[in-house]
């Protein structure tokens, strides 16, 4: 792998891995801790309501560093994978990449590591779909975390504008 391969092939599709990877993080830790600050729910209603107002704040924190660290991490495990896999090995290659991307998912234990298995799994189903990305689908893939963003800000206001309508109105 050279580096030309790298910047027309490789990371385009890592980019847009690190979009749809950020924002289905994003959705699933809201289902599974909806409540990260240990508020109680006791309704499926307190429990879809959580998951509306956490989300978008998952997106916030969670985005940048998959984007970034994801990104850089999930090149290195692939290349080190490569050099490893080399010759027999070669069939081996996803697994020891999987293991690389465990071990640097696991800087923030459990969130983290859970983060990476995301990544690695959308990046798998990626590179099995296609061949190769251009850099005009990497910059479309970034409007996806801004519309998981976008639509869940909205649920909020909505039900906000809802119940607190007639203080908005004149």
């Amino acid at each position: 792998m050279d580096i030309k391969d790298i910047t027309t092939n490789v990371l385009p599709r890592k980019l847009i891995t690190a979009a749809m990877a950020g924002s289905l993080f994003a959705i699933l830790m809201g289902l599974v801790m909806p409540s990260p600050f240990g508020d109680e729910i006791n309704s499926i209603k307190d429990y879809l309501w959580a998951f509306i107002m956490v989300t978008p704040v998952y997106l916030i924190y969670s985005f940048p560093v998959i984007f970034i660290y994801g990104t850089i991490t999930s090149l290195i495990s692939d290349l080190l994978a490569k050099l490893i896999a080399r010759g027999k090995l070669r069939r081996i290659e996803r697994w020891i990449a999987a293991a690389f991307h465990l071990l640097f998912g696991s800087i923030l234990l459990w969130i983290s590591l859970f983060a990476s298995i995301v990544y690695f799994a959308v990046d798998r189903f990626l590179m099995k779909k296609r061949d190769n990305y251009r850099w005009v689908n990497t910059l479309q893939s970034l409007a996806i975390p801004l519309l998981v963003w976008t639509l869940f800000m909205g649920m909020i206001w909505l039900v906000d504008f809802m119940q607190n309508g007639k203080d908005f109105l004149v």
